[in-house]
């Protein structure tokens, strides 16, 4: 759910409903910075950081961003460590702190389970996102947008204070290279003799990746979410050579459906995403032997969502009228993988506001690590300036189209960049392609719905015996 949508406050309120909430794990570093120097509103973030293990960190952290009162309006936000193989330390220590706030704050107060959602595809993040949820006692990582073979092995190291690596993918690379955290040596005698590991589930689109990952007992997973093309966010492409249909979207067949009898047959807890959004759905899929259902657009459209008041406002005016639309671009993200894009007024899914936005990388969560002629690594992304990227080996072909989805996903949240030439950076807001639930949903409560009311409504359906086996984030 974008960067801070599935929010802590959002994630809390599910988990409080007797379900697991789960929060975005996306670039927390630069969202606990922004907050900060917004003036942390509600005191939230200084509440968690007063948690955090290390008091030294936290301080380091507090005394770097953290502006009385906030700022103002039209400063532009102070920038934050760049990813890399080798992330300094300021960078690491925000990421930690930054993740470990979000959960510690969704996990206040209550016992119910919450997990964090990671992007494989954002590797150089990853280390130090868990570490820091796995410090404020996650019960679950959810992971996709790749394969996410390692991440078994990395949530057993940091959960037991050694040091968490995985391989990173290098393009053109021909030596192995690794993104690492070292517990020990990030909080030395502050870090807790006892870590609880987290549950993995591994987000697949078809039973065979389940069936991969199944096999290798040092790379399986503890369950699965079996995620469809219609599902928000980035979606895995059709399987084969992409076809585009008259619109310009990718077309799926019945390749790309996840066999759920083989799912079954693995004996693993699965659960279902992507047009699973209505009590129906949901019953559907307890029926065919599903652990739940993760739904994802009907929490973004909630009121405690991470997005904005505005954001939210036009959405769920585009279901009233029916106007709202959600489309498959095969192109805007750098990644490569098809992203799902609201055609909303003002925001970067008009070509216009696309067109007028001045093309550059400054947050790069989505670079990728590329060896050099020297043998060095360099980092590029196909959202950045095309000379840029071709300076760096890429081609034009790849820059078509690209969005930055780094600034727009930020500005979704109200986190934008405000850039010294007085230019604001355009929201990117995505949604799943299936709105059945929602229509349904702003039929019932015009001016919106909480997440309490979402989760009362999909659970309608289910014997009271069931009611914790469905999962909603």
């Amino acid at each position: 759910m974008g960067v801070a949508v599935s929010s802590w406050q959002l994630a809390r309120e599910v988990s409080m409903s007797g379900q697991m909430g789960v929060v975005s794990g996306t670039a927390m570093d630069a969202v606990l910075s922004r907050r900060l120097q917004e003036g942390d509103p509600g005191g939230h973030m200084r509440r968690a950081l007063a948690h955090f293990p290390s008091p030294a960190m936290a301080g380091r952290v507090l005394e770097k961003y953290f502006i009385e009162g906030g700022k103002a309006p039209d400063t532009p936000y102070k920038p934050v460590p760049k990813l890399t193989l080798q992330t300094s330390r300021a960078g690491q220590e925000l990421a930690v702190v930054g993740n470990f706030a979000e959960v510690w704050l969704a996990k206040e107060g209550h016992d119910g389970a919450v997990g964090i959602n990671c992007l494989e595809k954002v590797q150089m993040a990853t280390p130090t996102a868990l570490l820091g949820a796995v410090l404020a006692g996650v019960d679950y990582v959810l992971m996709g947008a790749g394969i996410p073979r390692e991440i078994p092995k990395l949530l057993t190291d940091l959960s037991a204070g050694r040091v968490g690596s995985i391989t990173a993918d290098v393009a053109g690379g021909s030596l192995t290279r690794h993104i690492e955290v070292d517990p020990v040596d990030l909080l030395g005698e502050d870090l807790p003799a006892q870590l609880r590991r987290p549950n993995f589930l591994a987000i697949v689109s078809v039973d065979a990746l389940a069936n991969y990952l199944y096999r290798d007992p040092e790379i399986r997973p503890d369950g699965f979410v079996v995620e469809g093309p219609p599902a928000g966010g980035h979606s895995a492409p059709p399987r084969g050579k992409m076809q585009l249909d008259e619109t310009g979207q990718p077309v799926y067949g019945p390749r790309d459906d996840a066999n759920l009898a083989k799912m079954v047959e693995l004996g693993l807890p699965f659960w279902l995403a992507g047009a699973y959004g209505t009590p129906e759905r949901v019953a559907e899929a307890l029926e065919v032997g599903a652990a739940g259902v993760q739904v994802g657009t009907l929490f973004a459209l909630s009121l405690e969502s991470g997005l904005t008041e505005e954001t939210r406002g036009q959405m769920l005016a585009g279901l009233r009228d029916g106007t709202l639309d959600v489309r498959n671009d095969p192109r805007a993200s750098p990644t490569g993988f098809p992203f799902k894009v609201a055609s909303l007024e003002g925001t970067a899914s008009e070509q216009q506001v696309y067109e007028d936005r001045p093309r550059l990388c400054d947050l790069s969560y989505l670079r990728q690590p590329y060896e050099r002629e020297d043998g060095e690594v360099g980092y590029r992304c196909s959202s950045e300036p095309v000379h840029m990227y071709l300076k760096k080996g890429g081609t034009e072909e790849e820059t078509v189209g690209r969005k930055c989805l780094c600034n727009g996903l930020m500005a979704n949240i109200g986190l934008g960049q405000h850039r010294k030439d007085g230019y604001a950076e355009a929201r990117l807001v995505t949604l799943g392609q299936d709105l059945a639930g929602a229509k349904q949903m702003i039929g019932r409560y015009v001016q919106g719905w909480s997440a309490r009311q979402a989760v009362d409504w999909l659970v309608a359906r289910v014997p009271a015996t069931a009611l914790r086996r469905v999962q909603v984030a």
